[in-house]
Order: structure tokens, then sequence, then C-alpha cells
């Protein structure tokens, strides 16, 4: 029997039966990734194993570095098929490891590979893999996965031309745009901010002379974002920004800023938690769902950083105190009647009972289940790591209206992690239901596996088009 099997991940009958009968084929809504607009657009034909599945996978890079592989096989001028050859080297050094898992459950379903990938068997596997490539461009992962919908995460600056021409081109999969204005709060790094502001001028074709003028230009790219059809917002924070608003102060603190000024710590909290009260009311009045992530630590090896940049796989967990700045700015917006759909998603599962309990003090009854605890990110997109989620939600809150899963990803062979997820969700359900801790009614919970894969990001999200 191969690795990747029909039962993997499934040690019950009635996991199985959940997730054959149920959960499998659903289609997916991947309501936040980081894939290349430009490369859907264009319908990107991949040259090689390695543009498809290694290309910019900052996961595999901490592998390898941590298996000694130098980082001309990561990120730097090796060629691609070396880059192959030294990760193929390094999975065989990865077990327990998710990657594993994904390795093999990837190379399965695009390319019917069931063979463990070492560096005995990778000559053959680049040869079979890029055989099937042509068939394989941009586009067709979507199909082939029953992707109905994705939101890419894109900057305010952006001018979104090429969701423009991906909305006018014949895809049936709807492709949206997620407004993520992080770099809008580093008024505590004027360079960045007043080269980021000479963009967002061009994208918003106005000038920005000033911090009423700054806000006017987010505010029309937002309306632009809704235009398009996004109905997501994104932010990437460490913790939320809970200092009372002031606009006036923001004001001055903006005018510094564009002065070549930086602002301390304090000031950049009260302009940041100025800026995510009005992205919190503009999400509100479109009927916007806002997602927060919070909790990653990053770039936090320095030298790399000046080297590689951000997003080269130097990040990790922080240890934050979280519960009290989440539930300050969500009380604050709720106290206007602003707040909108979100979805909280921490980074460490310290947090998971301060999330999962924290969501229960908004929910008001508009919507079933305004506020969400996402699922298991970043470090905790793997199998315990959801468990570990699930069961925090389900403790604290309400299984059955979970939105579900997500990629995360910047590859286009990330797919298979929703049916990871599909599986770790139906055999933790099956378990219980052979424990006789859920009742033996595939109508009822088959139909919560169902809704948790698909239909409840359908209702709760709202996307235009999308059925």
């Amino acid at each position: 029997m191969p690795f990747i099997h029909d039962d993997f991940l499934l040690s019950t009958a009635a996991a199985r039966r959940l997730y054959h009968d149920y959960a499998a084929a659903e289609p997916i809504l991947d309501y936040h990734n980081h894939l290349p607009p430009k490369d859907i657009a264009e319908n990107r034909q991949f040259a090689n194993l390695f543009e498809i599945w290694l290309e910019g996978d900052h996961y595999k890079w901490r592998a390898m570095r941590a298996n000694g592989i130098t980082e001309p096989f990561c990120t730097g001028d090796a060629s691609p098929y070396e880059k192959f050859l030294a990760y193929a080297r390094t999975v065989p050094q990865t077990l327990r490891n998710p990657l594993y898992h994904w390795t093999h459950l990837e190379l399965a379903r695009y390319f019917g590979i069931t063979d463990l990938l070492n560096e005995a068997s990778a000559p053959a596997i680049w040869e079979q893999a890029n055989a099937q490539l042509p068939g394989l461009r941009a586009q067709d992962t979507l199909t082939k996965f029953q992707v109905r919908a994705l939101c890419t995460t894109d900057d305010p600056a952006d001018d979104l031309n090429w969701h423009r021409d991906i909305a006018a081109s014949t895809l049936a999969v709807k492709v949206f745009p997620a407004y993520r204005p992080d770099k809008a709060l580093r008024v505590d790094d004027p360079t960045a901010l007043k080269a980021w502001m000479e963009r967002l001028a061009i994208t918003a074709n106005t000038e920005i002379s000033s911090y009423r003028t700054f806000l006017d230009a987010l505010a029309k790219r937002h309306q632009d974002f809704h235009d398009l059809g996004c109905r997501v917002s994104d932010h990437g924070l460490a913790t939320c920004f809970d200092t009372p608003a002031d606009d006036a102060k923001s004001a001055t603190i903006f005018d510094r800023a564009r002065a070549n000024i930086a602002a301390t710590p304090a000031e950049h909290a009260l302009f940041a938690s100025t800026l995510m009260l009005h992205f919190g009311r503009w999400d509100a009045e479109k009927g916007w769902t806002k997602q927060l992530h919070l909790g990653a630590r990053r770039n936090n090896n320095t030298r790399m950083f000046k080297q590689l940049g951000p997003d080269t796989g130097f990040d990790s967990m922080g240890d934050y105190r979280q519960a009290d700045a989440l539930c300050n700015y969500l009380d604050a917006l709720d106290r206007e009647n602003t707040l909108p759909r979100t979805i909280v998603y921490n980074n460490n599962p310290v947090d998971n009972y301060a999330f999962a309990t924290a969501i229960g003090n908004f929910q008001d009854g508009s919507v079933a289940g305004k506020v969400q605890f996402g699922s298991g990110w970043w470090f905790l997109d793997q199998k315990e790591g959801m468990e570990l989620q699930l069961n925090a939600l389900s403790n604290c809150g309400l299984l059955a209206r979970f939105v579900g899963m997500l990629t995360d990803s910047r590859s286009f062979m990330s797919f298979p992690r929703h049916e990871y997820f599909r599986r770790t969700l139906c055999n933790l359900l099956g378990r219980d239901m052979e424990n006789g801790e859920l009742p033996v009614d595939y109508g009822m919970v088959g139909g919560m596996v169902k809704n948790i894969c698909y239909g409840n990001a359908r209702e709760y999200l709202r996307l235009p088009g999308v059925e």
C-alpha cells in the first residue's frame, strides 16, 4: 500500500465514512492565500517542478537549512534541479514534520506519484512531474481541485490590473483581491512610509499632502477593491492596537513622519490604533469580513534579513499578551456598532482558549458565527495544531459555524492542505462517534462536515457570484 492511500489519516470506520461521503467532494473556497494574481491572469506555464513547487517556499527552506543545506540551494543561485535535489535529500529527515505529509500528498494529488521522495527517487520524480507540467498551468491547478473562489492578499498601493484582467477573462474560478493595509501603519519608519505613499498616491490618483488626504486615498482604494469584488480585508500584526484613537494627534504624528521624524512606540501605537478603527468602520459599512493574523515574531535573524529580506523563513511564534488588546479592539468597534464580521487567527497555541473565548464576547445574533476563531495558521496549520484549534473552538463555541480551512500559501501546489484539514477534521469527529461522544448520525455530523468544508465560508463571506 502506498504511503498516501485512500484512508490516509482516517483511523476509524466512522472517520472514513465522514471523509469519503461528506468531505472529499466539497469544492474549495480559499479565502486567504498569497498566490500572485499575475500568475493567474497570465495562466503561467511552469518550466519545471521547482517553479511550481519549491519557488518561494520558506517552509521548505527552514527544513533544508536545518538539514545542513547551504543558502545557494535555498534562495541562492543554484539551478532549479540542484535545489530540487537538495530538497529531496532533506525530505527523509522530515519524518514527523508536516512537510513529510504535505510533500507526498502534493506529489500524489498533482502528478499521481506515490513513490517516497528521497535522493535516489528524485531524478525519476523530476522527470515524471515535468512531463505533466504542460497540462498543469496556473489556472489548471484551480480547476483540478474544484476551487470555486480564492482571495489573494493585496496592498492598497497595488494597481489591481491583474485582478481586472482576471475578472474580464473567461476563467470560471472567482478570484478576488483582499485589502491588506499593514504598510499604512509605518510611521515608525518614515523612509519606508514615504516610499509606499508615493505608490499609493499613484494608484489612488490623488495627492497625499496631509493626514486627511492620506485617509482619503486609503478609503478610495478600499472602494476600488470593493468594486472588483473584494469582501475581505486582512492585517498581519504582532498584537491588536488598542490605544484610544485620536485623529488630531494622529495627524501630528503623520506630519512628523513626513518630516522624517520617526514615531515613538507610544505614538506608533496611537496612530495604528486610530487607523485600525477607520479600517474596521469601512469594512462594516461595506459588509466585508476582517481578518486579524496575530502573533508572529518576524525577521528574527538580522543578518539574514539584511541579506534576503522578509518572508524568507526567519519568522517564529511570538509570546505576546493577546487577550486584552484583542478584546479592547473588538469592543471599540462594537461600541460604535461598526464591528464587521471578523476572523481572528493566533500563531501560538498558548492563545487558543483566549481566542476561542474572546469571540463569544461579540456574537450579537445578527450573523451566525459573526466573530470566528480562524483555522490553525502558519506554524499551527498541521495535524496537531488543527486539532488543538478545533478542540478549543468546540469546547468554547460552535464548531458547526466554523468557516474552515485556507492555504495561506504562495504555492499553486498547496491546495491539498484543504484535504489534509478535512481528513484531520473527519478523523477527530469519527473518533468521537466511535467513542460514543457524538451520536452515530451521519446526516447530522456529516452535514456539519460539509458545511465546515465549504458551505459556511460561502454563506459567511458572501463573495459576489460564488454559489
